[in-house]
């Protein structure tokens, strides 16, 4: 009979050797897979690349997340400096583009706890908006800025979970990894998310034309 610390020596082989087989599966199955390598040991160029084949995106979920176009940027900005330094230490254990996402998620939710600390000031009295315009542009334009309202009306809990389903398509699990939360949670968070979207919506169907305007 084997000593017990050859058995448990022996045992942890098979564990690491299981982790390394698991973590290869994952890596050839990683689109990204042709750029990681190179960008992990800090080629300019594999970088460049692999943030250039996820920054829309990456936009997107700063631009939903954060609810404003500067603020967004800011956040997107943030992320990216955080991928590059991070990337030598990226373990493998998840896709290198669901990492990405963890880390610009991260990035805005750092923004939006800017934004609380940040004073604000309102629009000068002859920066009014314009009037009139194209009704169906105008109801385009009106039907965006109701969604960009209603998501930024949610807390940051709830409109990261929707944004990376609704918007980016991505699945339970993955934005589990994303956000470091359950699955169950993802999907409780997602459901009261789009219910609270449904309300604040539905509470806006007047057509845009019909809405009362403020007059200077």
């Amino acid at each position: 009979m084997r000593p017990i610390s050859e058995r448990r020596e022996r045992t942890r082989r098979h564990e690491r050797a299981a982790a390394d087989r698991e973590r290869g599966e994952r890596t050839a199955a990683d689109p990204d897979a042709d750029l990681l390598p190179a960008a992990r040991s800090g080629d300019r160029d594999a970088i460049d690349a692999l943030l250039r084949r996820h920054e829309q995106q990456l936009h997107a979920v700063c631009r939903r997340i954060t609810g404003d176009p500067t603020d967004a940027l800011d956040a997107l900005q943030e992320s990216m400096i955080a991928i590059v330094r991070g990337l030598p230490r990226f373990d493998g254990h998840s896709r290198v583009s669901t990492w990405m996402y963890r880390v610009t998620t991260n990035a805005c939710l750092d923004e939006l706890r800017r934004q609380r600390r940040r004073p604000t000031a309102p629009l000068p009295e002859h920066e009014q908006p314009e009037i009139g315009g194209t009704p169906g542009h105008d109801e385009g334009v009106s039907d965006r800025t109701d969604i960009d309202r209603a998501m930024a009306s949610l807390p940051p809990k709830l409109r990261g979970p929707v944004v990376l389903r609704d918007l980016l398509g991505h699945d339970y699990a993955e934005i589990a990894l994303i956000l470091a939360i359950p699955p169950g949670t993802v999907r409780s968070r997602i459901a009261r998310g789009r219910a609270a979207l449904a309300r604040q919506l539905a509470g806006n169907q007047t057509p845009a034309a019909e809405r009362p305007t403020v007059l200077p």
